[in-house]
């Protein structure tokens, strides 16, 4: 007897023709996409494209002006402890004495000013949590050191480590890799992907430059001049797909290493999926 096939899991993040407006502007409209669940998956585009806003509209502090979206199969703002975020990269001082682990336990106490939970089972239990996620992204070494005397590969380790303290199903990364060195970028792409893979766990990352990441993502969403499209990186970055977003000639290269460049994009602010990890900023 056929065994009855099992029903996939819904998407974990479903856009139905949406738009979002700021200072009475559309930011982009009419944007359908779907994240399956367990994927991994970049938002790219230029510069004041609306990539942040994307995922502050998953988040629920940004609502929509019109259309739908869906979070883990809820409205957005509706599963805060299902989901991993990190905001862009900020500095920490170099004075700042407080903990590489205290940062990461930030994720659970952060909601509450700080404040730790009594102790007992349940403070305990957070504290073997804490742990936990500092040794998966391999921290482990510096995590007792002040914040702010650890390098920025580091510190955007413990910055992950704090994101996944949660047990989240849903992580969501705003330009994780920005500022980091190439060989920091590569590493914290292959941390991030090697997560998604061992834990299910679906991750929405912002990006400037696909090529850290590219060989490990499931999909990517596009977007440019108000519009959004998704699709699988070969699909999406491509010259036909680029020039039919942007209503103009897109022309996208791949190097002699496989990385791949797009030129040709009109915005002033746009930059382009540069070759060697550089921001291209177009005059």
């Amino acid at each position: 007897m056929a065994e009855t096939p099992r029903p996939a899991d819904p998407p974990a993040v479903r856009f139905e023709d949406a738009s979002v407006q700021l200072g009475g502007r559309d930011v982009w409209s009419h944007v359908d996409l779907s994240i399956e669940t367990g994927t991994f998956v970049a938002v790219l585009g230029p510069n004041g494209s609306g990539k942040s806003t994307l995922i502050k509209a998953v988040l629920g502090v940004l609502p929509l002006a019109s259309g739908r979206v869906e979070v883990l199969g809820g409205p957005p703002g509706e599963s805060g402890a299902d989901i991993g975020y990190l905001p862009q990269r900020r500095s920490f001082d170099p004075s700042m004495r407080v903990r590489g682990m205290d940062v990461v336990r930030l994720g659970f106490d952060g909601d509450r000013w700080g404040v730790p939970l009594p102790w007992g089972s349940a403070h305990r239990a957070r504290d073997a949590r804490v742990d936990e996620v500092i040794d998966l992204v391999g921290a482990g070494a510096y995590a007792t050191r002040p914040i702010g005397e650890v390098s920025g590969g580091e510190q955007q380790r413990l910055l992950i480590a704090q994101a996944l303290v949660r047990n989240p199903r849903l992580l969501l990364l705003d330009e994780p890799l920005d500022s980091l060195d190439l060989p920091n970028q590569g590493a914290v792409a292959g941390l991030i992907a090697d997560i998604c893979r061992r834990f299910g766990i679906t991750v929405l990352i912002v990006a400037h430059d696909v090529n850290p990441i590219a060989t490990a993502l499931d999909g990517v969403v596009y977007v440019a001049r108000g519009r959004a499209v998704s699709g699988s990186p070969d699909d999406v970055i491509t010259t036909e797909t680029l020039s039919a977003l942007y209503g103009t000639p897109i022309e996208v290269l791949t190097t002699s290493d496989g990385r791949r460049v797009v030129v040709g994009q009109p915005d002033a602010s746009s930059h382009h999926v540069g070759a060697h990890g550089h921001r291209h900023d177009h005059p």
